[in-house]
């Protein structure tokens, strides 16, 4: 069976952050300081203040399946999800080391690191 390739990721100064903590294994969140709100993808500008005070903190890594699906009419069949983390964003990616058919809506997960070279590791999640 093929093994799945991923697309590296864009690093510009606002991600860069993000992208070097994947490379030591943390997984970044953002959170809107006036807020206490977690929010998923790495940005600067509060989708909630519209300032650019946001900050990076280190997510547990851990959430639950809100929805899936199995791709698998590729050469690589694989599992795309949208995770719920603990801290309350939802977000888009990979289901990976796991049985395809035993994926569940509200399973629990981790994240786990996929490198891609020397600049970046993609964070896809795993059962926990």
């Amino acid at each position: 069976m093929a093994q799945a390739e991923y697309i590296h990721p864009p690093i510009n100064p606002e991600t860069k952050p993000f992208w070097d903590a994947t490379k030591q294994g943390k997984f970044l969140i953002a959170r809107c300081p006036d807020t206490g709100k977690h929010i998923w993808w790495p940005r600067r500008v509060s989708p909630f203040t519209g300032k650019t005070n946001m900050e990076y903190v280190e997510s547990k890594g851990t959430g639950v399946i809100y929805t899936y699906s199995v791709m698998r009419r590729s050469a690589s069949p694989y599992c795309i999800a949208y995770v719920t983390l603990d801290e309350g964003p939802t977000m888009m990616t990979n289901i990976v080391n796991v049985d395809y058919d035993s994926v569940k809506i509200g399973m629990k997960v981790k994240v786990t690191f996929k490198d891609l070279n020397e600049n970046a590791s993609l964070p896809l999640f795993e059962p926990a």
